[in-house]
């Protein structure tokens, strides 16, 4: 599933195709991709709109039209975006035409992806938890927000209302990077491994965007290349058999439905272990 670094990685390499540009049309090959407004409502709304603007906030992209509105992308599992192509890529699910003859794809084999336009982004963006590389993101602040909190801190992670954009992959990453157990009760960390742990977030999401992202699965660029950050993982996805710190081989569990990688020797299972 495409996380912080695969959708930072796509919004800063789908702007220049798309900034400035009017969006002539959209050819919709299934039209379940758009939610909450009915399909014409939808199409009327984003056709011959100019866009001014891209960001990202968390896992979701948003395109700033001259209206006023935001038209949202949310890639979900298994979603890409492309530009570029003289043909639609396989499973292609949508169009977005261009009034200089180009067009975006939308291509989502598992059909979980999302097209949505809203007036306001702060229905979006409200319904998420702080940016992680934000400076607004402080020690401090993560340190509060885990107060208390009774959850497996992998799970936690996992939660967008609580972090916005950490998935699967890069939680794993980030719990190796700091010596956490991913079973660990998120309310028990140390005032040390909340900041060791703040800062294995923060390096770990900043290292793979460099490298445009983790192509594990199904995962491609705008102009259709393959991320490398995969490339570097410590644990996630079981990339790597045994631990390069200290050769003990990398172990599998289930956290609350999520399979989740960790070295047993180098992330202990100490106090506060569910």
């Amino acid at each position: 599933m495409p996380e912080l670094p695969e959708v930072e990685t796509v919004k800063n390499e789908i702007a220049p195709h798309v900034l400035g540009r009017t969006i002539k049309g959209v050819t919709l090959l299934w039209e379940g991709i758009v939610k909450e407004t009915p399909v014409k409502e939808f199409l009327d709304r984003v056709t011959g709109r100019v866009v001014t603007a891209i960001h990202r906030h968390g896992k979701y992209l948003l395109f700033n039209l001259d209206s006023g509105d935001s038209l949202v992308v949310h890639l979900k599992m298994t979603g890409s975006l492309f530009a570029g192509a003289s043909e639609p890529p396989q499973y292609t699910r949508a169009i977005i035409q261009l009034e200089n003859g180009q067009n975006i794809y939308f291509r989502d084999p598992r059909k979980f992806g999302v097209l949505k336009v809203v007036q306001d982004s702060n229905v979006i963006e409200s319904k998420l938890g702080p940016e992680p590389l934000e400076k607004e993101f402080t020690v401090r602040i993560f340190a509060e927000r885990l107060k208390g909190r009774k959850a497996p801190i992998k799970a936690l992670l996992l939660d967008q209302k609580f972090l916005a954009g950490v998935g699967n992959m890069y939680a794993d990453e980030a719990l190796f990077a700091s010596r956490i157990h991913p079973e660990r009760i998120s309310g028990s960390l140390t005032a040390d491994e909340v900041k060791r742990l703040h800062k294995a977030i923060r390096e770990v999401l900043k290292a793979a965007i460099i490298k445009k992202g983790a192509s594990i699965v199904t995962y491609y660029r705008p102009d259709g290349s393959k991320g490398t950050a995969q490339t570097e993982f410590n644990v996630a996805h079981g990339q790597v058999e045994k631990c390069h710190v200290c050769g003990t081989p990398i172990k599998r569990i289930v956290v609350r439905g999520r399979g989740t990688y960790f070295c047993p020797k180098c992330q202990p299972a100490a106090g506060g272990k569910l």
